[in-house]
């Protein structure tokens, strides 16, 4: 899969922009804050339909362009996958609400017919690495929750709706839990949003036990091999539900030690979900929230046993995320049997020259790669003549001649 061509209109601070895209790495050259990021934003806006860089889509929008009402920043990308020709279209729309407010709102056209977000997502596939990303590893488990479903819903179909479904059932849930705690009811008003928030919950941890156990397997094999044979890397799920039963009295498992929760099947996940909702039910009500499920789930990064999060160093922190992007690049292609488009946001800043050797060589292996720098001469010569250079600036891109 890649793409052949990109328009933007009205989007950060490109007004207008066409370009025909050569199915190689290009190489997107140009000094800071004059557009390459958000070339490779607006590549990806394509994928997830949500930034990297901001939550608010309204953002997006050319500021000179967001003065006027309505304002549309448009993105459009042709693209051919198996063999067939393709193309989305994004609409980002801010209008007036009421006499003061604004909102923005999204429109979303595959080969030109309206869909839903949910119904597009994975029809364009984009893996996207940049620095920030280390937040994966360091930050909080929203964190890595955020890029699991990123992940998951552009290779899983209908990840992205049961997402959104159990995102719906938990707001409903907890606004229950919290009427029941400030003024009291009958609980059994629960049992409606507990087969609901079950249902789609246990497909959500059934997905995410074997993708990640998927992404494991790959990732620690690149990971052997980037640090020589020296760290074995494991991704350790654990989720706030634990759908493995534990016998009677038994403390929990350190999280250094594997657990293999790949036989469960959806029915047996779901019955336990419910049972264990139940048990929590006066706990719950006392709070006003539900404690349980895949919104609280967390997944941690262990090297030689070691939870990196907490201990890793800079350079391993790196190296896990090298191997866990090339790792999802690999899962993509596996499960697709497409490559998605890579995005590297000025990457080779972060890595060694070894480490730069290796993703190089990684890059090769795939169909298209887009790639920031500010500074050419931090790439071999053999890929800068294998790629396609371009300039960025204020807005614009063009052609650079190869030195």
């Amino acid at each position: 899969m890649y793409l052949k061509h990109l328009s933007l209109t009205n989007f950060r601070n490109f007004a207008r922009l066409d370009l025909d895209i050569p199915r190689r790495a290009i190489l997107l050259v140009g000094s800071n804050a004059q557009g390459k990021t958000s070339l490779l934003e607006a590549v990806y806006f394509l994928a997830a339909f949500t930034s990297f860089q901001t939550h608010t889509d309204r953002q997006l929008i050319n500021f000179v362009a967001a003065k006027e009402n309505p304002a549309v920043a448009r993105i459009v990308a042709d693209y051919e996958r198996g063999g067939k020709k393709h193309r989305i279209e994004v609409r980002i729309i801010q209008e007036a609400v009421g006499p003061l407010g604004q909102r923005a709102r999204k429109e979303i056209l595959l080969d030109g017919v309206k869909r839903s977000a949910n119904d597009v997502i994975g029809q364009f596939n984009a893996a996207l690495f940049i620095p920030q990303m280390s937040q994966v590893i360091e930050g909080a488990p929203d964190d890595r929750r955020r890029y699991l479903n990123l992940a998951l819903a552009q290779v899983i179909p209908g990840y992205a709706k049961a997402l959104g479904e159990y995102q719906q059932s938990l707001t409903q849930r907890n606004a229950l839990l919290k009427l029941l705690s400030e003024r009291g009811g009958d609980a059994s008003q629960l049992d409606f949003w507990d087969q609901g928030l079950a249902q789609t919950g246990a497909q959500l941890i059934q997905w995410r036990i074997q993708s990640i156990h998927e992404l494991e397997r790959l990732a620690a094999r690149t990971h052997l091999k980037l640090t020589r044979g020296k760290e074995v890397l494991r991704l350790a799920y654990d989720p706030a539900f634990d759908p493995m039963p534990r016998p009677t009295g038994q403390f929990t498992l350190r999280m250094d030690v594997p657990v293999d929760r790949s036989a469960m099947d959806v029915e047996t996940v779901k019955q336990g979900f419910i049972n264990a909702l139940k048990k929590l039910r006066s706990e719950e009500i006392s709070r006003g929230v539900t404690t349980i499920g895949p919104h609280r789930d967390e997944i941690r990064f262990l090297s030689n046993g070691i939870d990196l999060g907490d201990y890793g160093s800079r350079g391993q922190v790196r190296t896990t995320l090298l191997s866990l992007k090339l790792a999802e690049v690999a899962w993509m292609k596996e499960k697709t049997g497409e490559w998605p488009v890579i995005l590297l946001d000025e990457v080779m800043a972060e890595l060694d020259a070894e480490r730069r050797t290796d993703l190089i060589e990684a890059l090769a292996e795939s169909e298209q790669s887009m790639l920031t720098t500010t500074d050419s001469h931090s790439f071999s010569p053999e890929f800068l003549d294998s790629s396609s250079l371009w300039r960025v600036q204020a807005g614009t891109v063009f052609a650079q001649e190869k030195q």
